[in-house]
């Protein structure tokens, strides 16, 4: 059973907690329960939110090929809430249904080269960085770069933040990811 974590609101936080709140509420249009979560840390919620920004503003891989890192990654960890969020923000993202639903499946993607780049960050998190040079080629064949596998590395960091922080605090899913809720086969 998880550990009792509160979902902090604004009112609730730690005062240093409070701008990364605001900082969410602005991109999101309200505070995610996970950022009510992490508040409880201001220096985790600070730092996941300086994380995904980064990936987001500084990356050289494309909207959808970060959506395919972080739903590969939360497959991968199978955490419900981050799967559920980045269905719904592929989806804002223009990530075609059939790439999300491969993804939620464990299975392969249709397009070769997002294939790719799942099959690379599922071999990177599955062997903790120990990847496989077979992976490593493909990655490479399929037109991406040292530098975007480099890149990858801060959607994982990212990803795992947010991940671990769900397992340990059963974070209950917002009602406007309901939709897009998701369970591990």
């Amino acid at each position: 059973m998880p550990a009792p974590f509160p979902v902090h609101t604004a009112a609730s936080a730690p005062a240093a907690a409070r701008p990364a709140m605001e900082a969410a509420a602005a991109v999101f249009g309200f505070v995610p329960n996970l950022i009510g979560v992490m508040a409880s840390s201001p220096a985790l919620a600070e730092a996941y939110l300086v994380l995904a920004a980064i990936f987001d503003q500084k990356t050289a891989l494309s909207p959808a090929e970060r959506q395919v890192v972080l739903l590969a990654v939360s497959r991968f960890h199978e955490c419900r809430y981050c799967v559920a969020a980045h269905t719904m923000t592929a989806d804002m993202y223009g990530v075609p249904p059939a790439v999300v639903e491969a993804i939620r499946n464990d299975q392969p993607i249709p397009a070769p080269r997002l294939e790719a780049l799942r099959r690379l960050v599922t071999a990177l998190v599955e062997r903790r960085g120990h990847l496989p040079e077979a992976e490593l080629h493909a990655f490479l064949a399929a037109g991406y770069t040292p530098g975007q596998l480099l890149d990858t590395l801060v959607g994982v960091a990212q990803k795992t933040l947010s991940n671990f922080t769900n397992h340990l605090a059963g974070t209950p899913l917002d009602e406007p990811l309901s939709g897009s809720s998701w369970t591990p086969a």
